[in-house]
């Protein structure tokens, strides 16, 4: 764990997806005004997870599917690829949540040459490819959930599903793109971002 001004830098290794998300409601519901910010950084066995828009999925290849309580559609996490979890009281920093997610995605931009937004597709693309997905929730004014960014994984989980609602739509990864950091590399580079843009928001 690091401390870098008033945010919190937390490693959590791997770690199964259900017990996570119900560590970030336990801390969204008893965080108070002078609760520091945190970013976790972790890595999930495959797994499946529905945003509260997703159609039920019909997945056959024995990789669970996990109502999350998230944004957006459906995706899949799974080893090598990096997760920052940013339970971050936007409320009191005065940031409203649509500017958040671009915050969000510029941190990916960031990283990556020729990444790229999406209009009407919350997430990172590079040349059509999706490299990084999306989904927040927010509470009271309090951020939790996140982005998750691939890295160095078996991208063949995606073909089983249409990515964040989109039939057929492709997905890549920084190896792929020519970036050699591993996952815990990146999430590092990722949480330093997102750090540097809520300190300037």
């Amino acid at each position: 764990m690091t401390l870098v001004a008033d945010i919190v830098v937390k490693h959590l290794g791997r770690a199964q997806y259900e017990p996570t998300l119900e560590a970030m409601r336990r801390f969204t519901r008893g965080r108070d005004d002078d609760t520091a910010d945190e970013l976790w950084l972790v890595e999930h066995p495959p797994v499946y997870t529905l945003g509260q828009g997703a159609a039920p999925a019909k997945v056959t290849n024995g990789i669970p599917v996990i109502d999350a309580d998230r944004g957006g559609e459906i995706t899949y996490h799974g080893p090598g690829q990096v997760v920052l979890y940013t339970l971050v009281d936007l409320a009191r920093r005065g940031i409203k949540v649509k500017p958040f997610v671009r915050l969000l995605e510029q941190a990916v931009i960031d990283l990556i040459p020729g990444a790229e937004r999406r209009p009407g597709a919350p997430g990172v693309y590079v040349d059509g490819a999706k490299v990084a997905a999306l989904g927040i929730r927010v509470i009271k004014g309090r951020a939790y959930h996140g982005v998750a960014l691939n890295v160095d994984m078996d991208l063949s989980p995606f073909s089983a599903i249409d990515p964040c609602g989109y039939p057929g739509l492709p997905v890549t990864q920084t190896r792929d793109l020519g970036l050699s950091d591993s996952a815990s590399t990146m999430g590092e580079k990722l949480a330093a971002r997102v750090i540097h843009h809520l300190e300037n928001a």
